[in-house]
């Protein structure tokens, strides 16, 4: 499937100067979701890294991509949420944005050490949110086998902040 044609770029938003690509008919599109997870499952297999317990999914996109990609490769599955939205005991990260800061969390006993994740979102662009997800993954002694992008922006770099761990991205920018 040809991404690229059913993803709608917006100029202008949220900020005059930013193309904003929009996944929403591609997950509209009765294939879209289908073709998005089934090349996840081939790009990772292709790659040979192994078992995967978990797909850590990063609010809020991450969600709509990781829990089906995490029922293709039959393992559980794990929400990175914004700050108060998890009800148990967290890890926390605070990162740096081009405006100021934010916080994700993580449950503490979400994933066990030693387990095997991936972490996936819908876009990479300068990979900070990536980068803190990762952090948060350390703190639970998780072993992080590589990222999952359905958009990277190749222009902004954002894998250059990223460990050093296989990257899939399905389309570029």
């Amino acid at each position: 499937m040809d991404f690229k044609s059913i993803i709608r770029n917006i100029p202008d938003f949220p900020q005059q100067g930013i193309i904003f690509r929009d996944i929403t008919p591609l997950l509209a599109h009765p294939q879209g979701l289908t073709s998005i997870i089934q090349g996840f499952q081939t790009k990772f297999a292709e790659l040979n890294i192994g078992k995967i317990d978990a797909i850590i999914g990063i609010e809020s996109r991450g969600f709509i991509l990781g829990a089906p990609l995490a029922m293709a490769l039959n393992c559980g599955f794990v929400p990175v949420r914004k700050p108060k939205k998890l009800p148990s005991a967290v890890f926390r990260v605070e990162y740096a944005l081009e405006y100021g800061t934010d916080s994700l969390e993580i449950h503490q006993d979400a994933i066990a050490e030693g387990q095997r994740v991936i972490i996936i979102d819908d876009v990479i662009a300068t990979g900070g949110t990536a980068a803190a997800t990762a952090k948060l993954v350390q703190q639970t002694g998780a072993e992080l086998v590589g990222y999952g992008f359905l958009i990277e922006l190749d222009f902004l770099a954002g894998r250059n902040a990223l460990p050093t761990v296989p990257i899939v991205s399905l389309v570029n920018y």
